[in-house]
């Protein structure tokens, strides 16, 4: 396949090109710089603008572009920051995709689509939930509109369990510095998947042309906040005396805490379940191992 790749440089896009050229597929990266590899096309979102001949002969396009959620507290600025940062890419991405008649556009989503689930299992049929969170998600789903005739996939992706970067990589730190702990009441779900998973479900995705739609990116068992500081704790052979609780994550992180820190959902994949799937870390224990061993 020749697969055209947007946010190729994130730590998840990274993973992904390197796998994708593993398996022998063709990559294109589009960067918004001047192009200075023989793999890279420019490309500006803002302008609608996407070097000719950029998707010439794709099979599929990938989007993984968008704002970190919990890189800065939330203001209506940061709000606005992170929502031009995935529809504005993606409503280009979707409308080049349909021009140039690509099958297949892969697009990012996020598990907070549904909100704060409590401990009921949601799949990739339940519907939105509410907050900014879900709004963010469903306005980033909206925007692959103009691709609808084509496959669309939305990846509705969890807590990325990776020593090299996102949440749990800025968490690993605290834990060896023994400042771990439970966060809230510790109760709240938290829908995770190793980033191995995460790129052996996206080349999936690209090589099963039956797929399409919701695709809950999640290991098949989710778990508390409580049992995620048990199992990374003891990952790292430190203690995890710490809680920290609800209104002091308020205080410290805004608007984001409750939605993003002590809200949670119990996702599961049925779609990758139904597809026949292999998930190489379908336990929590084996795969913080991996990321913290390397």
């Amino acid at each position: 396949m020749r697969v055209v790749v947007a946010g190729s440089s994130g730590f998840i896009g990274t993973a992904l090109v390197a796998a994708l050229r593993g398996a022998e597929h063709e990559v294109v990266r589009l960067v918004r710089r001047r192009p200075a590899a023989p793999d890279e096309r420019g490309w500006d979102p803002p302008a609608g603008r996407i070097d000719a001949g950029a998707l010439d002969g794709a099979d599929a396009v990938v989007n993984l572009c968008g704002a970190g959620v919990g890189d800065k507290r939330w203001n209506h600025a940061r709000k606005q920051v992170l929502l031009d940062s995935r529809t504005a890419p993606t409503e280009v991405l979707a409308a080049a995709v349909a021009e140039h008649g690509v099958p297949t556009l892969v697009n990012a989503s996020a598990i907070g689509y549904y909100g704060d689930t409590g401990d009921a299992v949601v799949d990739e049929t339940a519907p939105s939930g509410t907050g900014f969170l879900a709004e963010l998600c469903r306005q980033w789903e909206a925007a692959t509109e103009a691709a609808a005739e084509q496959r669309v996939v939305r990846l509705r992706t969890g807590l990325v369990i990776s020593g090299t970067g996102g949440l749990f990589g800025r968490l690993t730190p605290l834990f060896r510095f023994f400042l771990g702990g439970r966060l809230g009441d510790g109760r709240q779900y938290m829908p995770w998947i190793s980033l191995d998973d995460v790129i052996g479900a996206i080349v999936f995705v690209l090589e099963h042309e039956a797929i399409s739609g919701p695709v809950n990116l999640t290991a098949p068992s989710p778990v508390t906040n409580a049992e995620f500081t048990r199992t990374l704790a003891h990952a790292l052979h430190r203690p995890a005396p710490w809680v920290v609780p609800g209104f002091a994550l308020r205080a410290v992180l805004g608007e984001i805490a409750g939605e993003g820190v002590l809200a949670g959902q119990r996702a599961v994949p049925k779609v990758l379940e139904r597809h026949g799937f292999h998930f190489q870390h379908p336990a929590l224990g084996a795969a913080v191992a991996v990321a913290v061993n390397g």
